[in-house]
């Protein structure tokens, strides 16, 4: 049995992928396993291409200015000159020492993909479900994920329960993907949008899974990037060719002057061995024995300088490399964003609210001991009180400061709790006074979650909007979503404190304004609810939530690191072009371009991967001026 890495498993159905690998729902035979690891190897990356500790060490010596000096002792020592001959070897041997300590902590730090495998997994072999080493597993096998694992091979979902996989080290996507077994039909959908499938080295951060392994090792999406990585062919930076140039040109002259000092004793009648070893000094006295050292000192405090500013040089020469850049391509996520959700707008009733103008320009979170007593905010009190408490995440003190939190859960729902903290609004203070009875789960058919919390328990310390607007009715259900799938089940719109009708204008209204934060690049989220006089029945189900009463709009992204802008503007200063590469929603990429000044044309666009690939190189060539 063999397939293609292109083979697109994302467009078939369930069964047909089964049948496809020649597996079953209760997994493989164990005997069928044991030959399809004979046919595909473990399931591990391999290093291609590393080099050697010797190889390594052997590349130091070969250089035409090295060779050039080693002739040099070499003779030196023939002549009987061993003071210069043991200087000159000591300036080789400290040249090489240098470079090879450099070049093998880089390769030692290169192989950190490795470390992205899986150890145990979960796997259905001949109808019983085992943990085994995921080094064992091969196309066909059946294998179980949940929130906390590390998916150990590419595969294709099954079955899924609200799973959601961070994809943001293969994707560069910064928000957890959700993900459906329901094929797909482009075949040529790119990783970021292929739903049903998972990847070897991703996390699951919510939800639970079972799929079926297409691709192991060096054959998965991951193994193709380490191999794409490994195989690089290295080129001589500038600094190696004009020393190497430097260094055939000064052989060229040592040959000339032995040739013609040697010639011209002989005709003068010298004799022959007095005017060889006349001709091998002057040759000697011609090469400069300092040059390979200066350069390579110079180069290693270089190095070390930039290793205490936290950027790795593979290679010594790379560091003279860098002062003839002219264009730096970086990773958006993590990169130049801090690879975290921020809430940073608050949208009701036709008013928008910038948070981070509010918390004065990014106030710290509060600390979690912090007394929850919100502002006279009203809606916007409520839309955050809400979301922390339609939510599972939770914020955890960091064990040596607990000033500093932690958000434990799905990123975007955290982004929600740490937006509430930072108002005051402290999640397990509200849940102690509005205890959560049932819920219903997020799905993503629905793509929405409620919750139901009782109101009967009141504080004088809690001062929520919740606490004085609901009196009569003691029982309240929390809905968030996506906008379109709670307008589907929404009725009224919150207001000042009042409930208005949902109307055409109040509708026009929240679909544009849905729109533009979009097109800002934000994700947005929305927020509703539904009072009740008595108890609704446990459990629940998803026909509760209607007639809702939406509270506003939540609009949040990955920001960028706030010290980035402050460097692309050194880089343009410098003459150098930064351009960003990430696998991220396009209006995403552009606005975070924008706020980074990375893009300042008004009329700018963005390359997508798809178009990139159809580019030949003479218009890649062209297009570099405009991309």
């Amino acid at each position: 049995m063999s397939h293609s890495p292109s083979t697109p498993w994302h467009t078939q159905d369930t069964q047909t992928v089964i049948t496809a690998l020649q597996s079953s729902p209760q997994g493989l035979e164990s005997a069928i396993a044991v030959q399809r690891f004979v046919e595909y190897g473990p399931n591990q990356l391999k290093e291609q291409g590393g080099k050697r500790p010797l190889r390594i060490l052997w590349e130091q010596f070969i250089n035409p200015m090295v060779l050039l000096l080693i002739g040099a002792a070499l003779i030196s020592l023939l002549l009987g000159k061993y003071i210069d001959s043991g200087a000159v070897m000591t300036i080789v041997i400290l040249n090489a020492i240098l470079g090879f300590v450099q070049e093998y902590r880089a390769e030692r730090a290169m192989a950190a993909l490795k470390r992205l495998s899986s150890p145990m997994v979960r796997v259905m072999r001949s109808g019983i479900l085992q943990e085994l080493p995921s080094a064992q597993l091969v196309p066909g096998d059946i294998i179980q994920v949940e929130a906390g694992n590390t998916i150990p091979a590419d595969a294709r979902l099954l079955e899924s329960a609200n799973l959601r996989v961070q994809e943001a080290a293969l994707t560069g996507e910064s928000q957890p993907i959700e993900k459906d077994p329901a094929p797909l039909e482009n075949p040529t959908s790119p990783i970021a949008d292929r739903h049903n499938m998972l990847f070897m080295g991703t996390a699951v951060t919510y939800g639970r899974a079972t799929a079926i392994v297409t691709a192991t090792g060096m054959q998965t999406e991951l193994g193709r990037i380490a191999e794409l990585i490994q195989t690089v062919e290295s080129e001589p930076t500038p600094l190696q060719r004009r020393i190497g140039q430097l260094g055939r040109s000064l052989a060229l002259a040592v040959l000339l002057i032995v040739a013609v000092t040697f010639g011209v004793g002989l005709l003068r009648g010298e004799e022959a061995v007095l005017m060889f070893q006349t001709a091998i000094s002057m040759a000697v006295a011609a090469v400069p024995e300092g040059l390979p050292a200066v350069v390579t000192i110079v180069l290693a405090f270089g190095a070390q300088r930039m290793l205490k500013r936290k950027a790795l040089i593979r290679k010594l020469p790379a560091v003279e490399t860098l002062g003839s850049v002219t264009v730096i391509c970086s990773d958006k996520t993590g990169t130049l964003t801090e690879n975290r959700m921020t809430v940073t707008i608050l949208d009701v009733a036709g008013h928008t609210l910038d948070l981070e103008e509010v918390l004065s320009h990014g106030r710290p979170v509060l600390p979690l001991s912090t007394p929850t007593i919100v502002p006279q905010w009203d809606s916007h009190a409520l839309l955050l009180t809400a979301g922390a408490l339609c939510n599972d995440a939770s914020l955890q003190c960091l064990p040596e400061d607990c000033g500093e939190i932690r958000v434990l859960g799905d990123p975007t729902e955290g982004a929600l709790v740490i937006a509430a903290q930072r108002l005051g609004l402290n999640k397990d203070q509200l849940q102690n006074h509005y205890p959560r009875l049932a819920e219903v789960p997020f799905s993503s058919e629905r793509r929405r979650m409620s919750t139901l919390h009782s109101l009967a328990v009141q504080s004088e310390t809690l001062n929520t909007p919740a606490t004085t607007l609901f009196e009569q009715s003691p029982y309240i259900l929390f809905v968030k979503g996506g906008v379109d799938s709670l307008l589907e089940v929404t009725s009224a719109v919150w207001e000042d404190g009042k409930i208005q009708p949902l109307n055409s204008a109040w509708r026009e209204r929240i679909e544009a304004a849905n729109q533009t934060l979009a097109k800002q690049g934000l994700r947005v989220l929305g927020i509703a609810f539904r009072s009740f006089t008595q108890m609704p029945a446990t459990p629940l189900n998803e026909a509760i939530e209607q007639d809702l009463v939406l509270v506003g709009l939540v609009g949040m992204m990955d920001p960028p690191r706030a010290e980035v802008k402050q460097a692309v503007q050194t880089c343009l200063q410098a003459g150098i072009r930064p351009v960003m590469i990430t696998g991220d929603q396009p209006l995403t990429a552009l606005q975070i371009a924008r706020m980074l000044d990375i893009v300042r044309e008004p009329e700018a666009r963005v390359v997508t991967g798809q178009e990139l690939n159809n580019l030949s190189p003479a218009e890649l060539q062209i297009g570099r001026a405009h991309v």
